[in-house]
């Protein structure tokens, strides 16, 4: 199954709509956005999360300053780059740098996007076997379809892999 149906045209759509207006005019005009379209639903074989290693993925643009550079979020077409920390770090050790959502949610309870403790009581339940060592982050806004499926797929998937996996859960934000 592809990630993508109709790939190329989907590219062409938005490199000669969306990414032609806005490098000529320096506008975002979300009404010519190439909203995806796949016919066909991704699915997979069921699991019980009961017995599997589950890893964290938020897009938030979560990171650890002390350790990591900020998301480019001056870049007007996203940064397509992942950070990743350990699920030992403390909320407080996190900061946040995405400025395509409301950040006040996130600024009262960081578990909003990063629900961390809320996983490990999952697993102290028994309802998720174990977490990954690892919670993968990304900055959210990336208006290129195409460069999330050759960049920061990869890179995601390249992390969930090293972490021998069976589940992920994504918290959009």
């Amino acid at each position: 199954m592809e990630i993508l149906e109709d790939r190329e045209q989907w590219i062409a759509n938005f490199r000669d709509g969306w990414l032609a207006h806005y490098r000529q005019t320096g506008e975002f005009d979300w009404e010519r956005y190439p909203r995806l379209k796949n016919r066909v639903a991704p699915a997979g074989k069921g699991i019980d999360l009961s017995v599997s290693r589950l890893i964290l993925i938020s897009s938030a643009g979560g990171y650890v300053p002390e350790k990591q550079q900020p998301f480019d979020t001056a870049h007007p077409l996203g940064d397509y780059t992942i950070r990743s920390f350990q699920t030992s770090t403390t909320l407080s050790q996190l900061a946040f740098a995405h400025d395509h959502y409301d950040h006040a949610a996130v600024n009262q309870d960081q578990q909003v996007l990063i629900p961390l403790r809320h996983l490990e009581d999952l697993v102290a339940e028994r309802v998720i076997g174990e977490l990954a060592s690892s919670v993968i982050s990304f900055m959210g806004y990336q208006p290129d379809v195409a460069r999330v499926i050759e960049e920061t797929i990869p890179a995601i998937v390249q992390v969930a892999q090293s972490e021998q996996v069976h589940a992920a859960l994504l918290v959009p934000a």
